[in-house]
């Protein structure tokens, strides 16, 4: 709304005596303040006080009008004295904006958002995800009769079928790219090759197996070839295989397993699997490969029904491609343990059985919704601050390349099935600082689930605006394969800045060029999987990245009884937060000027000095710390903890690259929130296939053979995993070579009854640093121009004066958020023609797989 100096506005409210902001602009300053006006009641709006008689023109009498003015801001004075406390101003004003205009001058409308184009420094993404066409021509080209596959579309096959489970790209060796970036020329570009996953379900032996195919488009130069040399097994077992939906959809089983229990789940469990039950799987489903079976427990179907366990469990064998040799190995209630259907209904019908009292059919399940509850809070229904870039965005990206920038910093993007989100050659002020910055398999350890078999990359989703991310946020597309086709999701990464809130870094001094502040600014690239982990890579002004997962969702509740208690803690009437672990595994490729690189360990201990000019009042000897510099020249030595109290650390540094002051430069692994590692070791479900847990950090020798600390098979092949983490370390030399370091975040997990319904991000929450140490001459953030350095005031009394490097707040109103929206995923087949439209049903066999399990009779 229009205010001119020149006119008298009058609003109305409902209420006749109203504290009322109005904003006066004179001589170009805008200033506001606080009436207490009696005000016409009106419905709302306002309306210009009348001329001629009623109002003498203000234009006709500048006296006059300075003397109303300086009597207005007198009255607002007085009544600021008055008055502590004013209704907001949304209250008072509705929702319109105020803005004041003088001669012509207005508050100008911010540009819309959208970032500025990136630069890459290169034409291609050498880490780029298959396209969608990719994706359907490496499949037609598979099915051809010249590939002898004997193929079968997964939506027909059965187990004993061949079909094909994942095609991905997969990524190329770090020297033929980085090859193309130093020459830059067309014909360096590294070929570009798919992973293909298929389950020979039809072998004499089935087993699973990866294959290279390329180099990619399909072509007469176009080969497929066995991808061994990343594994430690030449094929997989194929009870091994990838999660499979018939493993609970065959009718055989489900006839074994569940017909027989129909009255004893109506009257144990109060509801039956056609109606108000559900169960869910618990892994893993082998040890190396010789069974595949799994334990089934039962649920309430409600919302929220991981909170919902019920105290009836079913071990199932679905061992080999034929379901009608799948059977029930096993019952489990209330600790009594039945080796078949018949021995439970027996127990069940002859009052043998010892029962848990059934909850109350009337009993409250809500506890385990989002929906709110309680009363409101003070001031909680005014919509809470949000960012904005008056002067625009400050990073740039490409969103075909996928790749972003921001103040010195460039990476590009990358996207896999198993792990999501990846950066690759992340450059800082023009220097590689890391080649690879990748997840791998998050564990929990007394489920023993990785989720990596899952895929958390294909359990992303899009993710809620102005929630999940900022309004502010621009969102990239990631694009995932399953045996049903293609998923884009429009909304699987964000990137924003963010204002820390706090200075980077400040000094109050008093001599020439002392006191100052640089603003915290920092560059957000989020990802969130909907098993319940918030991944963010954070940026700093400094040369730091910082590595940040949090985790939110529904725990895996167990059922509660008097037992139970040392295990976890009691959350609702029948239903306790288990004791568990996380920890995630991060491979970062360091590259400290260049890839020849060497492991430093740095000791803080202390020592006794004496020294002749000690002063006699405090005796002869003092006692300080000392740093002990070590460096680790074997990769046995390189399986690490970080020291008691934190008293030293590790870096990776370049030993023949120093910097001004003759130090080798260098980058140090610092721990953040929560650096643990796995605490329950030698639990035969996690026996080898989880080495990586075991350590705070890892550095090995880099390979091309060793790409991953684990992969989605070992899951199910804990006691002969395809990648044994332990077998990359070998004895090799460590000195002045290209490294790799594998940083675990995590959390012992206790919970209680705050975790209901959902764990917050704020407490399960954990991270690492890589920070400059030596890296470079100074603290390069002191190059930024957010920034004020204050002078001392000519004389006292004076305020300071400040150089702010002609970087001063931008002013204007900002576009309204855009209505809040959210849409399913686009879905294609797999020939690449869109599908249709998913049910919720669908969607959430989909999203949450073996954790709810809505049997099909």
């Amino acid at each position: 709304m229009d205010c001119s100096a020149d006119q008298v506005v009058r609003f109305f409210d409902a209420e006749p005596t109203r504290q009322i902001e109005v904003f006066i602009q004179s001589g170009g300053t805008l200033t506001s303040t606080y009436l207490t006006a009696t005000i016409a009641i009106m419905a709302g709006g306002y309306e210009r006080l009348k001329s001629g008689d009623e109002v003498q023109s203000l234009k006709s009498n500048r006296t006059t009008r300075r003397v109303a003015i300086g009597l207005f801001m007198l009255l607002a004075l007085i009544t600021l004295s008055i008055l502590r406390v004013h209704m907001p101003l949304s209250a008072d004003l509705g929702t319109q904006d105020i803005y004041t205009t003088h001669d012509g001058d207005s508050v100008k409308a911010c540009a819309p958002i959208a970032p500025l184009v990136a630069r890459p420094p290169a034409p291609i993404n050498p880490w780029a995800s298959l396209t969608i066409q990719q994706t359907v021509q490496i499949q037609k080209w598979l099915e051809e009769p010249a590939r002898g596959l004997n193929l079968t579309r997964q939506d027909i096959s059965q187990p004993s079928d061949n079909h094909i489970f994942m095609i991905e790209a997969y990524y190329p060796p770090k020297a033929s790219v980085l090859n193309y970036f130093s020459a830059l020329s067309s014909s360096a570009i590294p070929r570009k090759y798919a992973r293909v996953t298929i389950h020979h379900g039809s072998a004499l032996e089935p087993v699973v197996k990866d294959y290279l195919v390329g180099p990619l488009p399909i072509g007469s130069s176009t080969r497929m070839e066995p991808l061994t040399e990343i594994y430690h097994l030449d094929a997989i077992p194929h009870n091994a295989r990838g999660y499979d939906t018939r493993d609970w959809t065959s009718t055989e089983i489900i006839d074994k397993m569940a017909a027989p229990l129909m009255e004893a789940y109506k009257e144990l469990l109060g509801g039956t699997p056609k109606d108000t039950l559900i169960t869910s799987g618990s892994g893993p489903f082998s040890f190396d490969g010789s069974f595949r079976r799994l334990w089934l427990g039962w649920r309430r179907n409600t919302p929220g029904f991981f909170l919902h366990p019920l105290n009836l469990y079913q071990y199932i064998d679905l061992s080999g491609t034929d379901p009608s040799q799948w059977n029930q190995l096993k019952i489990v209630y209330n600790h009594q343990v039945f080796d078949t259907s018949e021995s439970f209904m027996e127990a069940f019908h002859n009052g043998s059985l010892k029962r848990v009292p059934l909850a109350s059919p009337d009993a409250d399940l809500s506890y385990s919704t989002r929906k709110r509850i309680g009363a409101q809070r003070d001031l909680d229904h005014l919509p809470g601050p949000r960012a904005v870039s008056f002067a625009g965005l400050r990073f740039r990206v490409d969103r075909d390349l996928q790749y972003v920038s921001w103040m010195g910093w460039g990476m590009y993007l990358g996207f896999d099935r198993d792990m999501g989100l990846s950066l690759w050659d992340i450059n800082f002020r023009n220097e590689r600082i890391v080649y690879e910055y990748a997840g791998n398999d998050p564990f929990q350890s007394t489920t023993a689930w990785l989720d990596r078999y899952f895929g958390m990359g294909q359990s992303v989703r899009d993710m809620l605006p102005g929630y999940d991310c900022p309004h502010e946020a621009i969102y990239l597309p990631a694009t995932t394969y399953s045996v049903a086709g293609m998923t884009t999701r429009e909304r699987a990464i964000c990137v924003f800045e963010h204002d820390s809130g706090r200075p980077l870094t400040r000094h109050l001094g008093f001599e020439e060029n002392e006191f100052g502040a640089v603003k915290g600014y920092q560059l957000v690239i989020r990802s969130i999987s909907t098993v319940g982990k918030c991944f963010d890579y954070i940026f700093h002004l400094d040369g730091t990245i910082e590595v940040r997962v949090s985790a939110s969702g529904y725990l895996q509740a167990g059922f509660y009884d008097e037992k139970q208690g040392r295990y976890g803690n009691r959350i609702w009437d029948t239903s306790m937060g288990s004791l568990h672990d996380h920890v995630i595994n991060f491979k970062v490729d360091l590259d400290v000027a260049g890839t020849a690189n060497s492991l430093l360990k740095t000791t803080l201990s202390q020592e006794v000095v004496t020294q002749p000019w000690y002063e006699d009042d405090w005796g002869d000897q003092v006692i300080q710390q000392v740093v002990m510099r070590d460096y680790i020249a074997n990769e046995d030595d390189a399986l690490l903890k970080f020291p008691a109290n934190f008293q030293g650390g590790y870096s990776i540094v370049n030993r023949e690259e120093s910097n001004k002051w003759g130090t080798p430069r260098g980058y140090a692994i610092h721990p953040g929130y929560s650096p643990i590692h796995n605490n329950a070791v030698g639990s035969k479900r996690v026996l080898k296939n989880a080495n990586w847990a075991r350590y705070n950090l890892a550095v090995s020798r880099r390979k091309e053979t060793e790409p991953c600390s684990s992969s989605m098979w070992n899951f199910n092949l804990p006691g002969a995993p395809p990648v044994d983490f332990h077998k990359f370390f070998d004895g090799e030399n460590i000195t002045q070579e290209d490294l790799v370091a594998w940083v675990n975040v995590g959390m012992h997990h206790l919970p209680h009854s705050e975790d209901a319904p959902n764990t917050r991000t704020n407490t399960a929450a954990s991270s690492f640093f890589l920070t400059p140490v030596n890296y470079f001459d100074y603290d390069v953030s002191i190059e930024s121009t957010n920034a004020v350095l204050l002078k001392n005031p000519e004389k006292p009394g004076d305020p300071f004066t400040y150089d702010d490097y002609g970087v001063q707040p931008a002013h204007c109103v900002p576009e309204p958020p855009s209505p809040f929206e959210y849409y399913p995923a686009k879905t294609f087949d797999v020939d690449g023609n869109p599908a249709p439209a998913s049910s919720i049903e669908d969607m959430r066999k989909a999203s949450e797989l073996y954790h709810r399990i809505k049997l099909e009779f």
